[in-house]
Protein backbone atom coordinates (compact mmCIF):
# COMPACT_ATOMS: atom_id res chain seq x y z
CA UNK A 1 0.00 0.00 0.00
CA UNK A 2 2.88 2.37 0.75
CA UNK A 3 4.40 1.69 -2.65
CA UNK A 4 1.13 2.52 -4.42
CA UNK A 5 0.79 5.70 -2.38
CA UNK A 6 4.36 6.74 -3.21
CA UNK A 7 3.83 6.07 -6.93
CA UNK A 8 0.58 8.07 -6.97
CA UNK A 9 2.23 10.94 -5.10
CA UNK A 10 5.16 10.91 -7.54
CA UNK A 11 2.78 10.92 -10.52
CA UNK A 12 0.80 13.80 -9.03
CA UNK A 13 3.95 15.87 -8.43
CA UNK A 14 5.13 15.18 -12.00
CA UNK A 15 1.73 16.21 -13.37
CA UNK A 16 1.79 19.46 -11.38
CA UNK A 17 5.30 20.24 -12.61
CA UNK A 18 4.28 19.55 -16.21
CA UNK A 19 1.26 21.82 -15.84
CA UNK A 20 3.40 24.58 -14.33
CA UNK A 21 5.94 24.68 -17.18
CA UNK A 22 3.74 26.66 -19.64
CA UNK A 23 2.73 29.11 -16.92
CA UNK A 24 6.34 29.71 -15.88
CA UNK A 25 7.43 29.99 -19.52
CA UNK A 26 4.75 32.55 -20.27
CA UNK A 27 5.70 34.55 -17.18
CA UNK A 28 9.37 34.49 -18.14
CA UNK A 29 8.54 35.53 -21.70
CA UNK A 30 6.46 38.47 -20.44
CA UNK A 31 9.31 39.55 -18.17
CA UNK A 32 11.77 39.45 -21.08
CA UNK A 33 9.40 41.49 -23.29
CA UNK A 34 8.85 44.04 -20.49
CA UNK A 35 12.61 44.31 -19.95
CA UNK A 36 13.26 44.88 -23.65
CA UNK A 37 10.55 47.54 -23.80
CA UNK A 38 12.03 49.30 -20.75
CA UNK A 39 15.51 49.27 -22.30
CA UNK A 40 14.08 50.70 -25.54
CA UNK A 41 12.08 53.33 -23.63
CA UNK A 42 14.93 54.35 -21.27
CA UNK A 43 16.54 56.99 -23.56
CA UNK A 44 13.16 58.66 -24.04
CA UNK A 45 12.68 58.86 -20.27
CA UNK A 46 16.17 60.28 -19.81
CA UNK A 47 15.59 62.97 -22.43
CA UNK A 48 12.23 63.87 -20.91
CA UNK A 49 13.93 64.36 -17.54
CA UNK A 50 16.91 66.24 -18.94
CA UNK A 51 17.34 69.94 -18.33
CA UNK A 52 19.84 70.41 -21.17
CA UNK A 53 17.13 70.79 -23.79
CA UNK A 54 13.62 72.13 -23.78
CA UNK A 55 10.55 72.57 -25.93
CA UNK A 56 10.78 71.75 -29.60
CA UNK A 57 14.37 70.59 -29.40
CA UNK A 58 13.42 67.98 -26.79
CA UNK A 59 10.51 66.82 -28.98
CA UNK A 60 12.83 66.57 -32.00
CA UNK A 61 15.31 64.43 -30.06
CA UNK A 62 12.54 62.14 -28.84
CA UNK A 63 11.18 61.73 -32.37
CA UNK A 64 14.70 61.01 -33.60
CA UNK A 65 15.09 58.29 -30.99
CA UNK A 66 11.74 56.74 -31.88
CA UNK A 67 12.52 56.64 -35.60
CA UNK A 68 16.32 56.25 -35.62
CA UNK A 69 16.72 54.17 -32.46
CA UNK A 70 19.84 54.22 -30.30
CA UNK A 71 22.00 56.07 -32.82
CA UNK A 72 20.04 59.22 -32.03
CA UNK A 73 20.65 58.61 -28.31
CA UNK A 74 24.40 58.58 -28.92
CA UNK A 75 24.11 61.78 -30.95
CA UNK A 76 22.03 63.34 -28.17
CA UNK A 77 24.74 62.57 -25.64
CA UNK A 78 27.38 64.09 -27.92
CA UNK A 79 25.53 67.10 -29.33
CA UNK A 80 22.73 68.27 -27.01
CA UNK A 81 21.89 71.07 -26.59
CA UNK A 82 22.09 72.30 -30.17
CA UNK A 83 21.60 75.92 -29.18
CA UNK A 84 23.74 77.54 -26.54
CA UNK A 85 21.80 78.37 -23.38
CA UNK A 86 20.51 81.90 -23.04
CA UNK A 87 22.41 84.02 -20.60
CA UNK A 88 20.52 86.87 -19.09
CA UNK A 89 22.27 90.01 -17.95
CA UNK A 90 21.00 91.71 -14.89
Amino acid sequence: MKLLSAILTFCLVCLIILMAIPVLSAGLALMVVAGCFFIWFLPILLILGSEETSGGEKAAWILAIIFLSWFAWVFYLLLAPLKPPRRYRY
